[in-house]
């Protein structure tokens, strides 16, 4: 992997994790995400993107774009120029070969190789930022989110899309009956690689929610920096877009 960040970033258990579980994925990342999750992704990237407040020109920053599903979804949307920045060479090869094959897209986006905790950019440098099931892999969520925070500019939107637990008990028990025998069983008619996913995320995403309640996570937000935090949950609470804006710097 190709990387501007320390060497001491490379080296954290989530990092490690998260670059080897992804490594394999790119090619059918797109399809099997979906199928994954009944449809329901790419209802929540939707909603994600349409939470964007972006003009013509104006500069957006897509941290873990994967093979580019938001931003080249953001960029169609908006006009605007997109910053799509991952840390798995793998997933920036998806999203190159996205590229090659619209050239019009390829115009608006521009692929970067980096990590959500160190980011390559200048305080303020982008009118608004997304990013999609990150918070997840970092090893400090608190710290990754002010980095996020500091590259935005002030009155700038934030938003997020991310896997939850939903708070319903029936629903929470067929929850937890898909995520750990349902989904490794679908992973499996895909590759070894989708599997190892599948049975993954089902304890991932309940373990980072009994660290982090959706009232903590918030908090987390507005203590980097971010106002207006709004919490949208999808899908029966299996899935929530956040959102909030950047406010303005109090320092003299």
């Amino acid at each position: 992997m190709t990387s501007s960040s320390s060497p001491s970033l490379d080296d954290a258990p989530r990092k490690r994790h998260a670059l080897a579980l992804f490594a394999g994925l790119p090619r059918h990342y797109d399809r099997a995400g979906a199928t994954l999750s009944f449809g329901q992704d790419p209802r929540w990237r939707a909603a994600l993107v349409h939470s964007v407040v972006a003009g013509p020109d104006e500069r957006v920053l897509d941290v873990a774009t994967g093979t580019g599903m938001v931003a080249a979804a953001v960029v169609r949307r908006t006009g605007c120029r997109v910053t799509a920045l991952d840390q798995s060479a793998q997933m920036l090869g998806g999203l190159r070969a996205r590229l090659a094959a619209d050239p019009a897209l390829a115009q608006r986006i521009e692929p970067v190789a980096g990590q959500a905790e160190a980011l390559p950019f200048p305080d303020a440098s982008f009118d608004a930022l997304t990013f999609t099931y990150l918070l997840r892999y970092v090893e400090d969520p608190a710290a990754t989110l002010r980095e996020l925070a500091r590259v935005v500019k002030p009155g700038g939107t934030v938003g997020m899309v991310e896997f939850a637990v939903p708070p319903r008990r029936v629903l929470r028990a067929a929850w937890r009956l898909y995520t750990r025998l349902v989904m490794p069983a679908l992973g499996r008619l895909l590759s070894r690689d989708w599997q190892e996913v599948g049975a993954f995320l089902g304890p991932s995403i309940e373990g980072f929610y009994a660290r982090f309640p959706l009232t903590r996570l918030a908090a987390l937000w507005q203590e980097a920096g971010l106002a207006d935090v709004r919490v949208r949950r999808m899908s029966f609470g299996a899935g929530i877009v956040m959102t909030a804006v950047r406010a303005a710097d109090e320092r003299p």
